[in-house]
């Protein structure tokens, strides 16, 4: 007997090792993966076998299944985005874009497909409250259809008040279609709230479901998540930027509220470009098919500026979203202005910063002095010292957690959104921005980066390096494993 179990010890001892060496080799072959994060996986599956091997079986992939990419690959293929109605209407609608920002809008039409176009116009919100007030008085005047999508929708007062405006609608024969991430509502899901819209006429939908995480693990990767926030309103109306849909006390997370967002309210023909993004999402969860929407041709009825819908993800080119901010911040000339709630760059990105600074651009990066995750926490200050040593200002926003996700560059360009500076909206998420060239609205982001900056301490290189050895310690550690988290 004890021979049998050394020779059962063994084999399995061989089957072990024989799986590590595997799962090593599809950590050094896999596509797409910088060095970085090639390094982390390998040291931590070395150090911790067993947990390692577990860890990148559930973590190691960024796969969403292949019946999942299918379905999604024949929506996009036929799906129409948004085309003028005429050669007159494409002439007048295409932005005259200067050389000096032409680029920038390339770059989002190699991600998305979406050109440009003219004829926009966009109001930003004064707090979480005046968005929501906003939003419901546009689902009330609705006249054909109204389609949202959020990663987080609590049944609190706003995200409630939201829910009763989408039953109103429906009752009185609006189409109604509101899709949310299955983890990040999945209190929403279960709630009364859901159910009741559903009864009213509201069609439900459900974004990348994760009902059993442990068995599809070898199959597709279950924390990818939809963190989109998308609001259409009759192909003509559409809301932008960083705000769930919940109150800004966020009872989930009260004791880092209140949640300070930022969103803005679109007219014109990129509510058509956000509205084939929510389409394709929608078509791809429940099945539907709303082409007939989308074959609409865009209108721009009234002047306006340039902006353009710039949708990223998981399943859209690696590097994307980093593509994009980085593109922003090479472009910038004069003043780079900057604020996000998780700060996890990878290297390329944390140098484009640096820099932005290096090379006398007034370059300004606001984050949350107190983040509701303390990984994020911990890995964003492990680059502080070397953002400071570059000459970028660097804030920390006292007066809540700031969720705000936006960029504004030399008084004319915002890019405004979902996707924070972190690798989970690098690598993972499918997120939603719109980039955008008008003056006014540049300067209303920027007056309300600086309310921010009023309500934030300034962090100071000094102050760095009076970090207890311990501090330092944890915090590069943490970055360290971020190519990992």
């Amino acid at each position: 007997m004890p021979g049998h179990s050394m020779t059962i010890a063994l084999v399995l001892l061989i089957f072990g090792l024989a799986f590590e060496l595997l799962v090593l080799g599809r950590v050094m072959l896999r596509p797409h993966r910088e060095p970085a994060s090639r390094i982390a996986w390998v040291a931590v599956i070395l150090a911790l076998p067993i947990v390692g091997v577990i860890a990148y079986v559930f973590f190691g992939e960024v796969n969403i299944g292949r019946a999942r990419l299918r379905r999604l690959r024949a929506v996009e293929a036929r799906t129409p985005s948004p085309e003028p109605s005429s050669p007159a209407d494409l002439a007048n609608m295409r932005a005259e874009i200067p050389d000096r920002c032409a680029h920038l809008f390339h770059v989002g039409q190699s991600i998305s497909g979406f050109d440009p176009v003219a004829g926009n116009s966009a109001r930003l919100m004064a707090d979480s409250n005046a968005a929501v007030d906003s939003i419901i008085a546009d689902i009330d005047a609705a006249t054909l259809h109204v389609h949202v999508l959020f990663y987080i929708w609590l049944e609190d007062n706003n995200g409630t008040r939201v829910a009763e405006a989408l039953m109103r609608a429906a009752r009185r024969g609006i189409a109604c279609r509101a899709i949310v991430d299955s983890l990040g509502s999945r209190q929403m899901l279960k709630s009364q709230t859901w159910k009741a819209m559903r009864e009213a006429g509201v069609k439900l939908g459900i974004a990348l479901g994760i009902r059993h995480p442990i068995l599809l693990a070898p199959v597709r990767r279950f924390d990818l998540r939809n963190h989109r926030k998308i609001i259409v309103i009759d192909s003509r109306i559409t809301y932008c930027g960083s705000q769930n849909c919940a109150d800004p006390e966020f009872r989930v997370k009260a004791k880092f509220a209140p949640w300070v967002d930022a969103l803005l309210r679109f007219e014109g023909p990129i509510a058509q470009q956000n509205q084939r993004l929510f389409a394709v999402d929608w078509m791809s969860a429940t099945g539907e098919d709303i082409d007939p929407i989308l074959r609409e041709p865009l209108r721009a009825p009234n002047p306006g500026f340039v902006a353009q819908v710039v949708g990223t993800g998981p399943t859209v080119r690696f590097s994307a979203m980093p593509e994009v901010f980085e593109s922003l911040i090479f472009a910038a000339r004069r003043e780079l202005t900057i604020s996000t709630p998780y700060y996890v760059p990878d290297e390329s990105l944390q140098s484009a910063l640096c820099s932005s600074a290096y090379r006398g651009v007034q370059t300004t990066l606001i984050l949350p002095a107190r983040n509701d995750s303390w990984i994020v926490g911990g890995a964003s200050r492990s680059y502080y010292a070397d953002l400071l040593e570059a000459g970028v200002i660097l804030y920390e926003y006292v007066g809540g957690l700031l969720h705000t996700k936006s960029l504004t560059l030399d008084g004319e360009i915002t890019l405004i959104g979902s996707a924070n500076m972190d690798r989970r909206s690098l690598d993972l998420n499918y997120e939603n921005n719109i980039l955008l060239r008008d003056e006014a609205t540049t300067r209303a982001v920027y007056q309300r980066q600086l309310a921010y900056i009023e309500q934030s301490t300034r962090v100071t290189a000094e102050s760095v390096r009076n970090w207890s050895l311990g501090r330092r310690l944890w915090n590069n550690t943490l970055a360290t494993l971020g190519p990992i988290l």
